[in-house]
């Protein structure tokens, strides 16, 4: 998905700030299927507004900058789910310590055990977060029932096949 498909969806389910789409999309679950930086939120927000597809109301704050809420609008809401309707891509799992994995045997011992903890740290924080998300329909269940189900299966293959890395990557140095 597209930073603004996500910028969309997200107001879909309330009016949000800039800052408001980053930390639902790192907090509630999406991180876990989609990216958005501040970087790419912001320009995405001017582009839709200016298309029409958000409106944008300004909130006067104390002691700090006026804010920007967006909310959809209904050629918004109506683009958005065009959007649902068309063929999404393929899935892709990006993992920099799997290909990291694939060269593993040019590594020492050590720097793979450091590699394999943090990853395995890492996994355990986002299936951690995933276990405390409350999603709000049955389509948020499914999908957050799906990211639970993946990262388990991941965890459940690092508890399997550590030794086996270790083992090769010992029989390797020798």
């Amino acid at each position: 998905m597209d930073v603004r498909t996500i910028c969309l969806g997200i107001l879909t389910r309330a009016d949000a700030t800039g800052y408001e789409i980053k930390k639902r999309v790192e907090e509630h679950g999406f991180r876990h299927f989609v990216e958005a930086s501040f970087g790419s939120i912001y320009p995405a927000l001017d582009k839709l507004s200016r298309d029409g597809l958000v409106s944008v109301r300004e909130e006067i704050q104390e002691k700090r900058p006026d804010r920007k809420v967006y909310s959809i609008t209904r050629a918004g809401r109506s683009a958005f789910i065009d959007s649902l309707m068309t063929p999404l891509p393929e899935d892709r799992h990006r993992s920099p310590f799997a290909f990291a994995m694939l060269f593993s045997d040019l590594l020492p011992e050590q720097r793979i055990a450091q590699m394999y903890d943090a990853y395995a740290a890492q996994t355990e924080d986002a299936f951690r977060q995933l276990q405390q998300a409350k999603p709000q329909s049955a389509g948020g269940h499914f999908a957050i029932g799906l990211g639970r189900a993946a990262y388990g299966a991941i965890l459940d293959y690092l508890r399997v096949h550590r030794a086996e890395l270790e083992t090769q990557t010992a029989e390797a140095a020798e």
